[in-house]
């Protein structure tokens, strides 16, 4: 698939560039070799390639889901004007 001078023109005021006439001609011929190389990509065989989000057979290490802080709620909440249940309350801001 090859592109003209009309497609370059409207792909160019998309991505708001401003190109001479120099510049359109030369975008025609690399953007159609782009389009025709993904199209060239298309036709290729998939069916028996199964899909994968990364390349490599690897899995995140995680570290072990453990408490390994004290709760110093309490202590944190020393300072503050007015606590219920563990919570801050502040003055209502909204109507």
């Amino acid at each position: 698939m090859s592109l003209d001078k009309d497609q370059v023109q409207q792909i160019a005021t998309l991505a708001r560039l401003k190109l001479s006439e120099d510049e359109y001609a030369e975008s025609v011929k690399k953007l159609s070799r782009i389009v025709d190389f993904v199209d060239q990509l298309s036709q290729a065989d998939t069916s028996g390639v199964i899909p994968m989000a990364h390349p490599l057979d690897v899995a995140q290490r995680l570290r072990p889901d453990v408490v390994t802080e004290p709760n110093d709620r309490d202590h944190y909440q020393e300072n503050a004007a007015s606590v219920t249940d563990g919570l801050y309350l502040v003055p209502k801001v909204i109507e």
